[in-house]
């Protein structure tokens, strides 16, 4: 298991000082920047024409975010340079590499990321076995950045509170984004065309809303959490990173309801779910229509969504329970394929073949 915090400097560093002295390795610290200032150098390289190999694998590639950057990059290094990202079968990554000479390769970061984060809690007692759990809510759904390119979770929230599915369920929504600090009506406002009714919708409910024990919407990614409200829910809706364009894209936020032991709904892209199945894990398509998950239009494939959603929220506390348990051969197999090491061997075959190629 490769601790993701050194992933750089333990795998990247050596393979790039191994291709000669006329190769460097760039990356971002802290992570989660793109700012030109924040690039890191090693091994330092001083020849101006060097290859160089960008490490853009901790964000989605931003078409403008990142031709702001390359033009600083390509002024600094004029060379031969590869850009390595997170995103699989991706247009704005072709699109950006055509645009700036680049040649792209792409790995799993996020895989690795949660095999390092949520290592150890196999061994945890913090939830009950899946199958001694009581269903009482039909889903949880934690949403916390709101605004610029995660917009996509509010048209996921208004398909909730349209149906009023916030009142017996575990939702978290604040009232001002907290990565832009921008007001939950201003967000909304450009919706309108979108959805007519939502000023209204969003109106009847009472932002913030804060999961029990929490407040101010904490940033969550690198642990587990929720155990007590996942304990008693169906399922978990993931609203992902990403979620429109030609492109795949999972982060860890996909993990944890694998590492929870709960069933999954993904707010992704389209064929996310397709994708999943790829590195080995199972989904729920025999239990419930997962054919959103083939819906080109990200509007019409969150409606599919929310529709879903009012659909399992409609069964009985029995019929909820008989679902779970119904699901809960495929919820074991992705914890184990998880924590196995299964999964683990997929992700550094794909490492090796991807450090091949430079």
């Amino acid at each position: 298991m490769i601790r993701i915090d050194e992933i750089y400097n333990q795998i990247f560093v050596p393979a790039v000082k191994g291709l000669g002295a006329e190769h460097g390795a760039h990356w971002f610290d802290p992570p989660g920047s793109t700012a030109f200032a924040d690039l890191c150098n090693r091994p330092r390289v001083s020849i101006p024409t060097a290859q160089r190999y960008l490490f853009w694998d901790q964000e989605p590639v931003d078409p403008d975010r990142f031709n702001r950057f390359m033009s600083q990059f390509q002024a600094a290094y004029t060379g031969h340079h590869h850009v390595i990202t997170s995103e699989y079968r991706s247009k704005p990554v072709e699109t950006v590499s055509a645009q700036w000479g680049l040649q792209s390769h792409y790995y799993w970061f996020h895989g690795w990321a949660a095999l390092d984060w949520y290592r150890g809690y196999d061994r945890a007692r913090l939830i009950r076995p899946a199958d001694q759990r009581r269903i009482e809510q039909t889903f949880v759904a934690p949403n916390r950045i709101i605004g610029g390119a995660r917009q996509h979770r509010l048209h996921v929230l208004y398909w909730i509170f349209r149906a009023g599915l916030e009142q017996n369920n575990w939702v978290s929504c604040p009232a001002v984004c907290p990565a832009e600090m921008t007001t939950m009506a201003d967000l909304i406002e450009p919706l309108s065309g979108t959805y007519p009714d939502i000023v209204t919708v969003f109106d009847r409910v009472a932002l913030p809303l804060d999961m029990p024990g929490e407040s101010g919407h904490p940033m969550t990614s690198c642990w587990l959490d929720l155990w007590s409200q996942i304990e008693t829910s169906l399922v978990y809706v993931v609203t992902e990173t990403v979620a429109d364009g030609d492109r795949q894209h999972l982060t860890e936020k996909i993990f944890k309801p694998i590492c929870q032991q709960i069933p999954f709904v993904v707010v992704g892209t389209a064929g996310a779910l397709a994708y999943l199945r790829g590195y080995g894990f199972r989904t729920f398509g025999d239990l419930w229509d997962e054919s959103y998950d083939n819906e080109p239009d990200m509007v019409k494939r969150i409606a599919r969504i929310g529709a879903l959603l009012t659909d399992l929220n409609g069964l009985s506390c029995s019929e909820r329970q008989d679902l779970y348990e119904q699901a809960i051969p495929v919820v074991r197999h992705n914890y184990e394929h998880f924590y196995s090491g299964a999964f683990e061997h997929i992700l550094s075959a794909e490492l090796d073949a991807m450090l091949a190629e430079f």
